[in-house]
């Protein structure tokens, strides 16, 4: 057993489970830590996906009692019907644009530079949606949507197919700037979450099930428990966050540490491996 290596899978693991449900791309984060980290072959990028599945346990424990509502009453409830719906309405885009364009865009977008720019860009766009989205909030519930709700955002999560964007970002930012308040754009971007990356992971899982071996399952165990466990953590705090508080320090977050990777790599102080 590589102990290496298992250090570098739980830092990867908190990496995903701190940036997955923040609007700074969980994905970016991944290719850049995993730069620095020398953690960029093929294995590595379906790991990359998989420890996802952690990070959305923690969603299901955390929204446990309406999940459990929810299931139980799909055979008679119109209201668990409707939120089903709306959930599978939204899942859809990400599916079609992710099966026609995912491997080009993993072939030529996953890169520092790109990720770079896509947190400069988002960062202008949260800034820009914070100072209009509270003038038109129409909708204060998951409950209140409508499937013409849904299908927009689900639109504007395929939006984070390019790395750097991030799906909770565009997913929550999206809602704000249809007229759902922040905390019900957030709770909806969660619920879509889970059968958006828990698909995510079972896919790259069986398409790329040939460069995976019994020896690998330590490494995806440690990367699934501390994407779990920061997970757990951070879906708790930003729930208590988005109570108050705006989005704009992720926004100044995201442009800080796009315009630094991109200095650092001008500059020729850290190598960004692409």
């Amino acid at each position: 057993m590589d102990l290496m290596l298992l250090i570098k899978a739980a830092i990867m693991g908190v990496v995903e489970g701190l940036t997955e449900f923040l609007p700074i791309s969980s994905t970016g984060h991944l290719i850049l830590a995993g730069s620095l980290l020398g953690f960029v072959d093929a294995k590595a990028k379906v790991f990359e996906i998989a420890i996802q599945t952690g990070a959305i346990l923690a969603v299901i424990i955390v929204y446990w009692q309406r999940l459990r509502e929810t299931l139980l009453g799909l055979p008679s409830q119109r209201q668990a019907q409707r939120f089903a719906l709306n959930v599978l309405i939204a899942f859809i885009p990400a599916v079609v644009l992710g099966l026609l364009f995912g491997k080009a865009i993993k072939a030529h977008l996953f890169t520092p530079t790109v990720v770079a720019t896509t947190f400069i860009i988002g960062g202008f766009i949260i800034l820009w949606a914070e100072r209009r989205a509270e003038q038109h909030t129409r909708v204060n519930s998951v409950d209140e949507m409508t499937p013409w709700d849904a299908l927009k955002l689900g639109l504007a999560q395929c939006l984070a197919l390019v790395p750097g964007t991030s799906r909770s970002g565009a997913t929550i930012i999206g809602g704000m700037l249809l007229g759902l308040s922040r905390k019900t754009a957030t709770d909806f971007s969660f619920y879509l979450a889970i059968p958006t990356l828990i698909g995510a992971g079972a896919y790259s899982l069986y398409k790329e099930r040939a460069l995976l071996s019994p020896d690998d399952v330590p490494m995806f165990a440690v990367g699934l428990l501390f994407a779990f466990l920061s997970a757990w953590l951070c879906i708790r705090w930003l729930l208590r966050y988005v109570a108050s508080h705006s989005f704009v320090p992720f926004a100044w977050y995201r442009i800080a540490f796009g315009v630094l990777i991109l200095l650092t790599a001008q500059m020729g102080w850290v190598h960004w491996a692409e």
